[in-house]
């Protein structure tokens, strides 16, 4: 087949419902986990940069984890919906390379972000006296920048290396979205490059951060070790808890989608994992972080007492 012919070609998305009778279910479960997602960071972000309290380095970086994760999440699953209501699955080789540029571009920055974020943990419990110092402003940007550079980097190497690949075998993609181990699948022509390049990109991606993670944790587990007070060890264990539970969820669904041979993946395992940690992955984030937070609950309290207290105001004035 003619390689220009190939590239302007459409592609059919198989979609996460393979069963009709329960594709409406299945719908309604995912339209609720979208919107509360949503909702859930977005009420995350407001009360971040809208309470004073929560103007600190760990709340700076949670807030833009939030941004991700509304980012990434609305480059998948609003197609996923339409598809369903519509009756379709077709998707363009245009709007399949965008959704693979965004996508891998979103959760790559997720990937560092919260590698980085385990350095903060560390500078918190580790060096609390020289915290103001080692997480400034500066260096809160300066993480913030290279999670986005990291991210940005990954797409613009991967997707044209993927989407150059010609895809003769067939159009059919048996997932919900333009995901890289599936296009690869699809395509016949020399593999190499691109499996070389996107091994590389997933050691870097994935390995190097989690290794941030697992060095900063070890240093952690010492320090609590060696404390002798016994409300400090909890209140280190408090603190750490939410990132460590959401750093094992999302890197773990995703270094079985990236890092291990294809020999061990089948359909049904990819969408299974790929919907962990897309689409439910977005809405635990938020969940995790602000039910096992008393600083959140706390500012979502002062939040609402003020909306009371300015409905209360806004009342007498008519």
């Amino acid at each position: 087949m003619d390689g220009n012919k190939t590239f302007s070609s459409d592609f059919t998305l198989v979609g996460l419902f393979t069963h009709k009778k329960t594709a409406g279910f299945l719908f309604s479960v995912i339209c609720v986990i979208f919107f509360m997602a949503m909702i859930a960071n977005g009420v995350m972000v407001f009360l971040i940069h809208t309470d004073p309290l929560l103007h600190t380095p760990m709340y700076f970086l949670l807030s833009h984890l939030s941004f991700i994760d509304m980012m990434y999440i609305s480059t998948i699953v609003p197609k996923i919906l339409a598809d369903y209501l519509l009756g379709k699955g077709a998707i363009s080789f245009i709007a399949c390379t965008l959704q693979y540029f965004l996508y891998m571009g979103f959760v790559g920055a997720e990937f560092f972000l919260l590698g980085l974020m385990a350095y903060d943990r560390y500078v918190a419990i580790c060096n609390p006296l020289r915290y103001p110092v080692l997480m400034s402003r500066r260096v809160c940007w300066l993480i913030l920048a290279s999670s986005w550079f990291g991210g940005a980097l990954d797409s613009f190497l991967l997707t044209p290396i993927t989407m150059r690949l010609p895809f003769c075998a067939s159009h059919r993609i048996n997932h919900f979205f333009c995901e890289a181990p599936t296009m690869l699948r699809l395509a016949c022509g020399d593999k190499a490059i691109y499996e070389m390049v996107m091994y590389i990109c997933c050691v870097v991606m994935l390995l190097i951060p989690f290794s941030v993670v697992i060095a900063s944790y070890a240093r952690i587990l010492v320090t609590v070790h060696h404390m002798k007070s016994a409300e400090g060890k909890k209140k280190a264990v408090a603190t750490c808890s939410s990132h460590v539970i959401v750093v094992t969820l999302f890197y773990g669904a995703a270094l079985y989608t990236y890092m291990l041979p294809q020999s061990y993946h089948t359909p049904l395992k990819d969408k299974i994992f790929s919907a962990f940690y897309t689409i439910l992955t977005p809405l635990l984030n938020p969940l995790i972080y602000s039910l096992r937070n008393r600083d959140v609950t706390g500012a979502m309290k002062r939040a609402m007492a003020k909306r009371r207290g300015t409905c209360g105001v806004t009342r007498k004035e008519f």
